[in-house]
């Protein structure tokens, strides 16, 4: 396993089609998801929570998404439905990250939005530290209520992320990166 800081350094996008099967075991994905929950949680709302879609089920959400692109565009090709159908068979593994941030007290909205971010993003280096790659999208289905509705979220509750998880093709490239003194500065007293 790379260490912590070259693997970091070395964390890319892959496009969700690229990835392919196997995708993790029962006990990786088990570790995916401790590593997910283990991030900043101010007043341990866990303001967050995780949808896995493996094998089959990803087809039987792929079913409510057709469905609710059919219901948009009722005049769409057949190859256009199909490839919505599909969406959630791209990668062996899907994992939705679900935002649960609501009002609170003391805790604003805001932090726990950032938190759930923060967990997506976990869920992504833990799958490229056990030598997966991975996809964080959304697309238009992550904020249909009709298709959100079928995969179990309550009405306050967003999709952060579905991050496509399985086996990447090889090393992506590099894209370029921002020079750092065009996105950081220092503070002057």
């Amino acid at each position: 396993m790379p260490d912590a800081l070259e693997l970091l350094k070395t964390r890319r996008s892959f496009k969700a089609v690229e990835l392919s099967g196997p995708g993790p075991s029962a006990a990786e994905i088990d570790t995916l998801l401790t590593v997910a929950s283990r991030v900043p949680d101010h007043g341990k709302l866990i303001p967050w929570r995780f949808i896995v879609f493996e094998g089959e089920a990803r087809r039987a959400a792929g079913a409510a998404i057709v469905s609710a692109f059919r219901g948009k565009y009722p005049d769409a090709k057949p190859e256009q439905a199909d490839a919505e159908r599909e969406r959630l068979t791209r990668a062996p593994l899907v994992i939705a990250v679900v935002s649960r941030a609501a009002p609170h007290v003391k805790i604003p909205e805001w932090e726990q939005v950032l938190s759930a971010g923060a967990a997506a993003m976990n869920l992504v280096l833990a799958a490229h530290a056990l030598g997966y790659g991975a996809s964080w999208i959304t697309e238009w289905y992550a904020y249909d209520r009709g298709v959100l509705d079928v995969l179990g979220l309550k009405p306050h509750e967003k999709i952060a992320g579905f991050v496509h998880i399985g086996r990447p093709p090889g090393a992506p490239d590099d894209r370029p990166r921002p020079p750092l003194a065009e996105i950081a500065t220092r503070f002057q007293a």
